[in-house]
């Protein structure tokens, strides 16, 4: 029995593997229940009794052995593994340039947007996307019967009628208005929902700018020409706007915005459905009842609103023929834009 020891300890220590199949064959042959050792272990009842210590430290000395030879086995072959994987290096190849990656186009035009209008004097303003009924439609004239207010224009939170996600960011205004007296001249961008079926040209998530500008002797011709700057600095100096009266509950009058086609300069193509105009928009006087609301005395101060989406504007500025595209997050798409000029 102890020759049969003396030649697994020989064995064991000259063992090599050079793949996972092979050290499996060792852990059965020496490691595992059924493996050999164990069998000299289960002999050691025909040994003598004065010489089953002796035995037993043999077999115990075997054992470890064999234990320490499979830790071992095992880190040979991972590093064996990890060298073989990794691919040699060409130090003869150029380097490979460190490439910055693209912003999304609606961030690239939400900041193009907001630095027209910051350079006239207009600033930021921010307001929650959970918003009560106040603040999103009683505040800015929506009468009782409107459509907006139906759960099929409007998500709304079910434990409570009177809270729904904010379908504009009209609602930040009204917010600007209590806090803040005139004048008052601010930009409200953000995520806006509506209870829409997605589509090409429509999505029930989308970003909305707003602006907003209350003074005393503010007029019509000054919301006009804040239009056509903000035009002709986005899509071109030599771009037109036109105004096609529209309603809306929180402004009076309202007016649709329109730019001159800036593909093809009027003519007439597919973008501007051979008319050569482009929505973009829409406008208006502050309704007095929305600055009665306020506590804005409508006597003493006027003022205008307008609205984009940033969705519509960005699809125009680049061509593109697919809402979707803007949250479906692939980065094929997302690489392709550069900020605007």
């Amino acid at each position: 029995m102890k020759e049969k020891a003396e030649a697994l300890k020989a064995e064991i220590s000259s063992y090599q593997v050079s793949d996972k199949e092979e050290l499996e064959q060792f852990r059965l042959r020496f490691i595992s229940r059924k493996s050999v050792i164990s069998d000299l272990f289960a002999e050691m009842k025909n040994v003598a009794p004065e010489d089953r210590k002796e035995m037993g430290m043999v077999l115990n000395e075997l054992k470890n052995q064999a234990q320490a030879k499979f830790k071992e086995l095992i880190a040979s072959l991972e590093k064996s593994e990890s060298e073989s994987s990794a691919a040699p290096v060409d130090l003869t190849l150029p380097p490979i340039p460190d490439t910055l990656g693209s912003l999304h186009p609606l961030a690239i035009t939400k900041k193009r947007i907001l630095e027209i209008f910051e350079r006239i004097g207009f600033n930021v303003s921010y307001g929650p996307e959970i918003e009560d009924d106040w603040h999103n439609f009683t505040a800015l004239n929506f009468p009782e019967n409107h459509p907006a207010r139906e759960m099929q224009d409007t998500f709304f939170i079910e434990k409570d009628p009177d809270i729904a996600l904010r379908t504009h960011t009209s609602s930040v205004q009204v917010r600007v208005m209590e806090k803040e007296k005139p004048p008052i001249r601010t930009l409200s961008p953000g995520r806006v929902f509506r209870n829409e079926a997605i589509s090409v040209r429509a999505h029930c998530i989308f970003h909305q700018v707003e602006g907003l500008y209350v003074d005393k002797n503010v007029s019509f011709a000054d919301l006009k020409q804040t239009m056509l700057y903000f035009a002709r600095e986005f899509f071109g100096k030599n771009t037109k706007i036109r105004l096609r009266p529209s309603y809306f509950p929180f402004t009076e009058p309202s007016a649709e915005l329109d730019i001159s086609c800036f593909i093809c300069g009027q003519k007439g193509c597919k973008v501007c459905k051979h008319t050569g105009w482009v929505e973009i928009g829409g406008c208006g006087m502050v309704d007095p009842n929305v600055l009665k609301n306020c506590d804005i005395d409508p006597e003493e101060y006027t003022g205008f609103a307008f609205g984009m989406g940033i969705e519509r504007i960005t699809m125009l500025k680049y061509q593109i023929n697919d809402i979707r595209l803007f949250t479906e997050n692939d980065i094929r798409f997302l690489s392709q834009f550069k900020p605007v000029n």
